[in-house]
């Protein structure tokens, strides 16, 4: 028998449809305040329709942008819960993240360490293409 779309589900039924394991929505309960599924007898934790919109929500942001558990309590903040919970895909993709770090590859430089790496010669020519490659692809990007 189906549950309507109003019902309350358990910490498993969300687990299953959110595709988590229930010790991450605990531990996304601990670090959003937002979340806050109704308690009953024993501790059991009962998620309303629009707990589950946020989670999902929050799960765009964590695994489908990249966004930190600190990047995510900050939206939360800035733009508030539903705007949390009414992300689409899409719009997602078209947006850019204020929290994700605005260096790039490039950018970085190599950690200096005690040894020297020896690179093939192949590799090393194989590795001067794809930078050279990159680069022209930041320039083209730059232009817009």
């Amino acid at each position: 028998m189906e549950k309507s779309a109003d019902a309350l589900r358990t910490i498993s039924e969300v687990a299953t449809e959110l595709d988590v394991p229930k010790h991450v929505l605990r531990f996304w309960e601990s670090k959003f305040t937002q979340i806050n599924p109704m308690k009953r007898g024993g501790g059991r934790r009962y998620y309303r329709p629009a707990d589950i919109e946020l989670l999902r929500g929050i799960q765009r942001l964590l695994y489908g942008e990249g966004y930190t558990i600190r990047g995510v309590q900050q939206i939360l903040k800035r733009e508030g819960v539903d705007y949390v919970k009414n992300l689409k895909p899409a719009l997602l993709s078209s947006k850019k993240p204020a929290e994700k770090s605005k260096r790039t590859a490039l950018d970085i430089k190599p950690k200096k360490v005690g040894k020297a790496v020896s690179i093939p010669q192949s590799d090393e020519a194989l590795l001067n293409s794809l930078l050279s490659e990159i680069e022209s692809c930041r320039r083209l990007l730059q232009q817009d």
